[in-house]
Order: C-alpha cells, then structure tokens, then sequence
C-alpha cells in the first residue's frame, strides 16, 4: 500500500507496483527564481510540486522529483535573468532533461505522463523535450502519451474576478504578485514576508524584448505587479478551484488516451 503520492518518498517495489498498475506519473517543473522580497527563490517549485500533488491524489498518480531549475527569466514574464538569485538553465539544457526523463518512466513502464510546469518560461523547452522522445518511443513501437501544462491555465474567469475585483492586470504581469503570493500565504504562510511586499505600480514594459537587457524597465520589486491585495483566503480559493479544473480535464484526457492505447 502506497504511503504517499511522492516517488521519492515510497520505495522501489512500491513505485513498480504502481507503474505496473498504470498510475500516471506527474512531473512537477518549476525554477529557482527571484520573487521580490516578500516571497521564496523556490515558489515555482512550491506552486508546481503542490498542483502536482493535489493532481496525483485525484487521479491515482505518482509525483516525480521535480525539475528544480528552469530556463532564463524574461524581463516581460519573470522580472529577468539579470536579477541575483535567479539560476537558470539554458534551452538546450532543458530540453534534454525533459526527453531523458521522458524516456526515463518509459523505460520504467510508465504509460502515461503529466509534465506540470510552474514558470512560464518553461514551457516550449519541456514540449520540445517531450516531442522528441515520444516520436523516438513510437518509432520504437513504444505507447506513450503525454500531457504537458502549465497550472494557472486553470484559473477561470469566475475566480479571476472573484480574487481580483476587476483589477487583473494580465497573466503577462502576474509575477510575484497576487496569484503566487495568495497561494503561498495559504500554504507556507512561514515563507511569505508581507511586511516587505513592495506596492508598485504595474511594470509597464514594452510589446518586444531587448537584448542587452535593460535593467530599468523591471521594477525595483523585481515583481510585475503589487502583491498588497493578496490573502490566505484567496490562496485557498485559487487552489481549490485550480486542483479541481486540473484533476477533472487532465483525468479525462488520461482516461482517453489509454483506452485508445488499449484499443490499439
């Protein structure tokens, strides 16, 4: 009997009972990064390993160790890559830690995988990682299907409005701000230093990127956007709503994919 959703929390026979018995496994994929002053260089992981785990007890799952490091903060999502604290890999590095992992539980007897991510950024590295094993998987004659995410897609409207009152500012500048520290507060409240949470205005940065950065465009904050309007009750909020979304669309889609492999 599995003691946990966590891999590397349950032993070796344990793990290959459950792959045996199909459970999926879900990756969680976040990134050290800068998160102003009043939040953790791990809240990706946090936020990502947390989804993943609320995920796995929905649907029978396993979490794997999460992809701790992500690829490079962009001015115009994550502050940016010229921040210290911010340790980032590059693409190349990513995508092949996605593929290896991929073949990885495949060659461990895993059918099915959730890559869910936690830093935009990531995201086209992990598809492309992912692409290219499992194309190589069927090449070999080897089922596979896998999901790739990332968690605030499951955010709907009616929580949005609900949480922001009609001051969303855009996913485009939800870093370090209401989402992430709300989360947080309901989770880690110990991590989160709301007394040096630094209410600036929106960063009003350009439709483009520069290259070399300029550092003056990224708030003093290092975040996007003000945290001052989050809360624990809309952290408990925002992961009720999300996990639930989550568990009932990716569920399904699990569901699907292996009965057409069945039926294949």
């Amino acid at each position: 009997m599995r003691t946990s959703v966590f891999m590397e929390e349950i032993d070796a026979f344990t793990y290959r009972e459950a792959i045996a018995d199909g459970a999926p496994i879900i990756i969680p994929v976040g990134s050290i990064e800068q998160h102003g002053p009043h939040l953790p260089l791990n809240t990706d992981v946090i936020l990502s390993k947390t989804m993943s785990a609320r995920l796995a007890e929905a649907i029978g799952g396993l979490v794997a160790a999460p992809i701790v490091y992500g690829y490079k903060s962009q001015q115009r999502s994550g502050g940016g890559n010229h921040l210290g604290g911010t340790t980032s890999l590059d693409g190349t590095t990513l995508i092949s830690i996605a593929k290896t992992l991929t073949l990885e539980f495949a060659r461990h007897g895993a059918r099915r995988l959730v890559f869910l991510n936690g830093h935009f950024e990531n995201y086209q590295f992990l598809y492309e990682g992912v692409e290219q094993a499992t194309s190589e998987l069927s090449v070999r004659g080897q089922e596979l299907s896998a999901v790739l995410l990332s968690y605030w897609d499951f955010v709907d409207e009616e929580t949005i409005e609900t949480i922001y009152q009609g001051a969303f500012p855009g996913w485009d500048v939800e870093h370090g701000g209401v989402l992430e520290t709300s989360l947080m507060l309901h989770l880690h409240p110990d991590l989160v230093r709301l007394d040096r949470v630094m209410d600036l205005p929106a960063a009003q940065l350009p439709r483009y990127d520069v290259l070399p950065v300029r550092a003056e465009l990224t708030p003093e904050s290092g975040c996007l956007s003000s945290a001052a309007a989050a809360s624990r009750e809309a952290g408990e909020l925002l992961l009720e709503r999300t996990s639930s979304a989550l568990a009932a669309e990716v569920g399904a889609e699990l569901g699907a994919s292996l009965a057409a492999s069945a039926r294949s």
